[in-house]
């Protein structure tokens, strides 16, 4: 299979013809190849449009995925990156999104739960000089890098932790999708002053992240 032409052909057919315009966006998504962050046997899978799953369930642990290629461009392009930001992403997995943050941004740092995962995004990563991979709960952030310019979460989650928003630097931004199935949405949260706004963008199905489900109330 020629991976750079499938690449090619990823940006061209699915992310150009979603309304993804950024050039370091799209860029990144021609540099970096995806089918090096997939298991052997999902490479011929890498560039289609759908999430790859990157870790099956196993003992009550939720089978973890690559989001597919177009949501994820939209939301990259929503959070506008620059060189100079600081980027926490929350669900390193195999460490494909981390990848394209380090054409983006200036330094990235990858929380990753899955031991397995996060020692199989290190290896990924290696030649990737300005990212960092921490093993740690994925919704407890990771405080002693704060704070961030960015924090980016890497799946669908119902609740945004208020551990993760005081990590933001004052004026910085968390993006992420909330929400399950269709009524999931592309947000922006945004910490100024102790206040924190929210904005939302876009529907974008993808894969929930473990760890970020609402507490549950109890009706008596």
């Amino acid at each position: 299979m020629n991976f750079e032409s499938a690449r090619a052909n990823m940006v061209d057919n699915q992310l150009r013809t979603t309304d993804v315009t950024s050039h370091s966006v799209l860029t990144a998504f021609l540099t970096v190849p995806r089918e090096d962050f997939v298991p052997e046997k999902a490479k011929p899978l890498a560039y289609i449009d759908r999430d790859v799953e990157i870790c099956p369930a196993a003992s009550g642990r939720p089978a973890r995925y690559l989001m597919q290629p177009s949501p994820l461009a939209k939301l990259l392009q929503l959070a506008a990156v620059t060189k100079d930001d600081v980027v926490l992403e929350i669900g390193a997995g195999s460490g494909y999104v981390s990848a394209l943050f380090s054409h983006l941004a200036g330094t990235v740092i990858a929380v990753e739960e899955d031991e397995t995962l996060a020692a199989e995004a290190k290896t990924n990563l290696a030649g990737y000089t300005n990212v960092s991979v921490v093993t740690g709960t994925l919704n407890a952030g990771n405080p002693a890098g704060a704070p961030y310019d960015l924090i980016f979460i890497s799946g669908s989650i119902e609740e945004v932790p208020a551990a993760l928003l005081a990590q933001l630097r004052d004026g910085a931004r968390l993006v992420t999708v909330q929400g399950y199935g269709g009524s999931a949405r592309a947000k922006v949260f945004v910490s100024e002053r102790g206040t924190v706004s929210e904005n939302v963008y876009f529907n974008a199905s993808v894969k929930p992240l473990p760890g970020f489900a609402k507490a549950r109330e109890f009706v008596f």
